[in-house]
Formats: C-alpha cells, structure tokens, sequence
C-alpha cells in the first residue's frame, strides 16, 4: 500500500481536499482501514490545513435563513433525504477536520481512532442516503444546501472544548432528538427502506455524541474545568441558537450524555 499517506493528518488533509463526494466516501473507507490495520500508524501533523472542505460544484450552497421551505408529498420526503445527505457529507469532513485540527494537542491515540470510526460511518451514512436518492429518480447536488454545519467547524477551530461541544454535543445530539420523528414520517408514507436507513443512521450516531461526550470530559478534566459549567459557557458564547426540547433523553442517555448538559 505504497500509495497511502505518511500520516494519518495526511490523510485526513486528502479527503478535506477531495471535492467529489464519492471519492471523498472511498478516500474515507481505504484511509480508516489503513488506520485498523496499522498500515498508517502515526497520528503526524497537518502542514496545511484548509479552513473548508473541498465542495463540488452542486448542491449551491445556501445560509439556512435563505433555504426555500420544503414542499409536502414526494418531493417533501427526497428533499428531506437531500438534506440529510447534506448533512453527512459535511459530518465526513467534520470528522477528518476534528484529527488534523486538533492532532497538536495533548490528546490519545483512542481519541484518533474514535474519529477515524466516525469519519468511515458517516461515509457509510451519505453512500446510503445518495443511493436511496438514485432510486427515487434524483441525486445529490439536485437541491440547493444550507452551510451552517461548516459555520461552526468555523466558529470552533481555535479550540477542541468549543469543536466538541457545539458539533457531537449540540448539533449531534439535536439528530438524536429529530431522527426518529424523520423515521416515523417515512414509515407513516409507507416508504418503510428510508425508515430503516434512518434508523441505521441514529443508531450510529449515539456512539459519535458519546464520543464527543467522552473527549469533552477527558479534556476539561486535564484542564481543570468543571465540564457542565464549561459546556454551558461554550454554548451561550458560540451558539447562535438555544437548546430546545423535546430531546430524546433516552437516546441522549445511551449517549452517556448527562440531562445537566442541555435540560436546563
């Protein structure tokens, strides 16, 4: 495996770089297998990082105050599931961001691991949500995206308390309260297939806000932060929006992720 990169910040920099999605999809599956298997061993560091990912040339991306409403029927459900695409493709990029970012900081080789596994689920999450889109008669890139994940990567990449909180911890974890309202919506159309991929989807994503949850701890700890209070601080400083319920507090909590945090 010659061709693979030296490090896995290299790595990740090559799937940030990457515009086409599918590429991006493959780049993620060959790099988390290389990493598994010890073919990429050191965690390295990132010479040159963009500030955003490479992008294809559709979906025209939009602020999510401009996004047009959704229309009901067919068309509601595959933009929904466009969104969702949406939503997963940035999460690759999120994932390889949250590595090369923050590779200089005083953190473990698990915390690497975690994220190269989010970053190959999430891969898995767009190749399912793009090949359900071919079967109902559209694609990827159709309808116009709003950018707000990559604003808070943006808002966050100074500091991986601030990365941690505002994307596992609040944008992830806003998936938990909203996804299995999305599945029951489907079902209820009788289009039981993207039901079930959603279900798939959060089921997967309890193990990324844990994981987020998990590193939020783990570094407020080593700096002496009370990880609630810190939380609470990061979110009121950053966070363009409030926390609101309903929350899914039983999914939250298989998230290990505390009622403190968000019910408050």
């Amino acid at each position: 495996m010659s061709d693979l990169p030296l490090n896995l910040c290299s790595a990740a920099t090559q799937v940030l770089l990457q515009a086409d999605p599918q590429e991006k999809v493959r780049l993620s599956k060959k790099f988390s297998g290389a990493w598994a298997s010890g073919s990429i061993k050191d965690v390295g560091i990132a010479d040159i990082l963009p500030d955003r990912p490479a992008r294809p040339a559709r979906p025209k991306l939009k602020p999510p105050d401009q996004m047009p409403r959704r229309s009901t029927g067919e068309k509601g459900r595959v933009a929904l599931i466009h969104a969702i695409a949406h939503i997963e493709l940035n999460a690759i990029d999120l994932a390889w961001d949250a590595i090369a970012r923050f590779a200089g900081e005083d953190l473990p080789r698990a915390y690497f691991s975690d994220w190269v596994q989010v970053a190959v689920e999430e891969a898995r999450h767009f190749q399912m949500l793009e090949d359900r889109l071919t079967e109902l008669g559209a694609a990827y890139g159709d309808l116009p995206a709003h950018d707000g994940l990559w604003e808070a990567a943006l808002k966050t990449a100074d500091d991986v308390l601030a990365r941690l909180a505002l994307v596992p911890m609040v944008l992830e974890a806003r998936g938990l309260d909203t996804a299995p309202h999305a599945a029951d919506r489907f079902r209820a159309s009788g289009d039981e297939k993207t039901a079930a991929i959603l279900d798939e989807i959060a089921f997967d994503e309890i193990a990324h806000v844990a994981a987020g949850v998990r590193w939020f701890e783990h570094v407020c700890a080593s700096r002496g932060l009370n990880p609630v209070a810190h939380f609470h601080g990061l979110v009121a400083d950053r966070y363009k929006g409030q926390l609101k319920a309903p929350f899914a507090h039983d999914l939250r909590k298989q998230a290990k992720m505390a009622r403190e945090y968000y019910d408050y």
